[in-house]
């Protein structure tokens, strides 16, 4: 199964951006899983137990909407493989070294090797599944793969990729039932480390859209979001052709054009929803959708809540307004056009 690494900076602007804080919430339900106390960084009780396994699992959710910070450095005999369970957007760095900045898409594996510094810039809601591997157990597994690789051995350190077979494997242990199983959660994360150490990269064969026509995009699509934006626009504002153009925007970022621009609606949309009373027929319209009812498909799609629940959540209402039930409840027949 061939897969393709993939880098982004692409330098993203974002509406109410809030002040840093430190700190996130934590999921602790769940006794298969253990308790991380800061981001990927285990309880004492889990450090304790982790001297004699071979891999331990956690999680950390922050439904969040506020950029924040975290910093930790990884064990000195544990790799860290993440799984991202929902989209997000984060910055990932070492020193002065970017690993990753921008949209991070549900499904995306992130190793990090022992003893490593991290720093991470979360701008949206964030759930990770992190597997803690010893690096005898994976070097055990790598020599195990090793005969049946046509390449060499790569240092997993900084290892990102999108993996389909990850996000499915995060999500099946979510949702499984057996989460409360620690043997069962220790027998997806073998699996995964098994197919992490029998992966061969495919090396890139487009070149990433380079940083300042990215920025020319990002800034066109932030100016035009309530407008009917096209490929061939994107495109001519890139100064390539469509083909080329969505080839070299995806190697860059990882998404798609119009997967991209998606994102950025909503994003626009939770801005306005969080901050306004503004109906959602109206904020549909104006951050490009043609009708309420696709936007709120789209917007469920992404976040796992319709616009309404999402801005009740948010603000900390109890129920949606009588305006919001009302838009609901005849969210099928009143339908907006707008230009294309």
């Amino acid at each position: 199964m061939g897969l393709r690494p993939f880098m982004t900076n692409p330098s993203l602007s974002y509406a109410g951006r809030c002040h840093p804080l430190l700190g996130s919430r934590v999921d602790h339900g769940l006794d298969g899983f253990c308790e991380e106390r800061a981001w990927r960084c285990l309880a004492e009780d889990d450090r304790t137990r982790a001297i004699a396994a071979d891999i331990l699992v956690s999680r950390w959710f922050d439904p969040r909407s506020c950029c924040r910070y975290e910093e930790t450095v990884s064990s000195c005999d544990r790799y860290v493989i993440a799984v991202a369970l929902k989209t997000t957007r984060v910055k990932l760095t070492r020193g002065s070294h970017t690993i990753f900045d921008g949209i991070m898409p549900a499904g995306t594996l992130h190793v990090a090797g022992p003893s490593q510094p991290l720093t991470a810039e979360f701008r949206a809601p964030c759930d990770f599944i992190h597997f803690h591997v010893s690096n005898g157990y994976l070097r055990k597994r790598q020599d195990a793969a090793k005969s049946g690789l046509s390449q060499p051995i790569r240092d997993l350190n900084d290892l990102i990729i999108r993996d389909p077979l990850a996000g499915l494997l995060g999500r099946t242990l979510i949702e499984s039932g057996k989460a409360r199983d620690r043997l069962y959660a220790e027998s997806v994360g073998q699996t995964l480390v098994m197919h992490i150490t029998r992966l061969e990269l495919t090396p890139p064969t487009v070149n990433a859209l380079p940083k300042w026509r990215l920025k020319r995009v990002q800034e066109y699509v932030d100016s035009h979001l309530d407008e009917g934006i096209s490929l061939a626009d994107l495109a001519k504002v890139a100064g390539l052709s469509r083909m080329h153009f969505a080839a070299q925007f995806r190697a860059a970022t990882g998404y798609r054009p119009h997967d991209y621009l998606l994102h950025q609606r909503i994003e626009s949309a939770k801005a306005i929803l969080s901050s306004t009373d503004t109906p959602l027929a109206e904020v549909a319209l104006a951050v490009g959708f043609q009708a309420q009812p696709h936007f709120s498909t789209v917007f469920k799609r992404l976040t796992g809540e319709t616009p309404a629940r999402w801005r009740c959540s948010v603000r900390g209402d109890l129920e949606p307004p009588e305006t919001f039930r009302r838009s609901s409840a005849t969210n099928g027949q009143n339908q907006i056009t707008a230009p294309v």
